[in-house]
């Protein structure tokens, strides 16, 4: 099971551009595809919200190992998608999450610093 993942957020599409921001989620929804199939990830959720009022309209949510996610950000082809979705979407984020196993090791660490500290 992962212990790492990816949360790659977008708020709505630059108005006049949402033709084009289809087009990109779909281009990177076949490319996350194609990182599954090819084991470089685990899995991936694409995941779209309900009007609320905020910025975030949606995420990708990448699951996996937390070199091969590393070596997967740096790579020519998530820079391109990334600069393609800046030119189509508000507010895209690009964070690294702690799942599973890791999760509960940072919280331990995040606990032992709060009695520390306290």
């Amino acid at each position: 099971m992962a212990d790492s993942g990816l949360f790659i957020g977008f708020g709505a599409p630059v108005r006049g551009r949402e033709r084009q921001a289809i087009k990109v989620f779909n281009e990177t929804f076949e490319y996350y595809s194609r990182l599954q199939q090819e084991g470089e990830i685990e899995s991936f959720e694409p995941v779209l919200l309900e009007a609320h009022g905020g910025e975030l309209g949606g995420f990708f949510l990448l699951r996996g190992d937390q070199d091969k996610l590393a070596r997967i950000r740096s790579s020519e082809e998530f820079e391109r998608l990334t600069v393609r979705a800046q030119l189509i979407v508000e507010n895209l984020g690009i964070v690294s999450a702690a799942l599973g196993g890791r999760l509960m090791s940072q919280m331990s660490v995040f606990g032992e610093q709060v009695e520390e500290l306290t």
